[in-house]
């Protein structure tokens, strides 16, 4: 009878997990091994040739070192390529390192204070929620664009504040703009935590509130005695998630700017590192090194995730 319901639950599952290895699991392992592969043309198959050129050559390390601007491109000219990794002005990865750790703790903070706000309204309750949580069924591009005019040269941010500062049009500095994507990028993320703390929320005993009450505990001690420990797991899942959300950052760009640069279209400053994935992928002698980058990113989001899941044991309470 055990081993008719295990074949019944793998029929039932066979859907699920066949679309799993087409659409994830083939895309993944491919991923990796393209980023292995020397002279890879994706608009040809394995060892093939065109013309005098031979493409897919073997294995190389060399493709990593190109993205991280270690070994040149090509030989002859010895130009390293600087735009995914650089020290001495913006990067892909530099520009995704400073929207992860500025937006997610400022985002996280925010939602968990107007969360708490937002419990101890007893009037106009499910109003309040609703509107908080709009954003989040949005179009993020179609907002994307409205901040664009929002914050344009003659936008309305510059008539509150009788100013013509660029903002983010072209021509406008690396910190004017970086400092409008982090708005953006708060703003849009605030209303899905602020779900996730408020289900949270709601799930949690009245009698710990009632007995901090007792003992003549402030609304601030309360909070942080009684609901940030109890919250603990929410703000671990919002923490993972909007971490590894933040080093995917893609569709922010393209909805307020629709570029990849502030003054000049042959320097992308703008770019994040799922912007440089993208950009590599538009052209078919480049694809490996869009999955160089791919497999990067994938391992520093799941060192940052194992580092999470580590602080987590002595700081989560279930």
């Amino acid at each position: 009878m055990e081993k008719r319901n295990n074949y019944k639950a793998w029929l039932y599952l066979a859907p699920a997990l066949i679309l799993m290895a087409v659409f994830t699991f083939f895309p993944l392992v491919n991923t990796i091994i393209v980023s292995f592969i020397e002279n890879y043309n994706s608009a040809y198959g394995f060892n093939a040739e065109v013309g005098e050129r031979v493409v897919n050559t073997g294995f190389t390390f060399k493709n990593y070192g190109v993205v991280l601007g270690i070994t040149p491109r090509n030989p002859s000219t010895g130009v390293l390529d600087k735009t995914f990794l650089s020290f001495t002005g913006p990067s892909a990865l530099g520009n995704t390192l400073m929207i992860t750790f500025i937006t997610v703790p400022i985002s996280v903070v925010i939602a968990l204070v107007i969360s708490i706000a937002l419990n101890q309204i007893k009037v106009l309750k499910k109003f309040f929620q609703t509107v908080f949580f709009m954003p989040y069924v949005t179009n993020i591009i179609a907002v994307g664009m409205v901040f664009s005019i929002i914050f344009s040269t003659n936008g309305i941010f510059n008539a509150m504040l009788k100013s013509n500062t660029n903002w983010i049009n072209v021509g406008a500095s690396y910190w004017n703009s970086m400092l409008i994507l982090f708005v953006y990028i708060i703003w849009n993320a605030l209303p899905y935590k602020i779900l996730i703390f408020l289900s949270g929320l709601q799930n949690i005993d009245k009698q710990y509130y009632d007995a901090a009450k007792i003992d003549g505990a402030s609304a601030f001690k309360v909070a942080r005695k009684v609901t940030i420990p109890l919250l603990s797991p929410q703000i671990l899942y919002i923490t993972i998630t909007s971490f590894i959300g933040a080093f995917k950052e893609y569709t922010a760009i393209v909805g307020l700017f629709n570029r990849s640069y502030t003054a000049d279209g042959n320097v992308p400053d703008l770019f994040t590192v799922v912007y440089y994935i993208y950009d590599k992928l538009n052209s078919t002698d480049q694809v490996q090194y869009a999955s160089a980058a791919a497999v990067i990113l994938f391992i520093i989001i799941m060192l940052i995730t194992l580092v999470q899941m580590k602080v987590a044991k002595k700081r989560v309470h279930y």
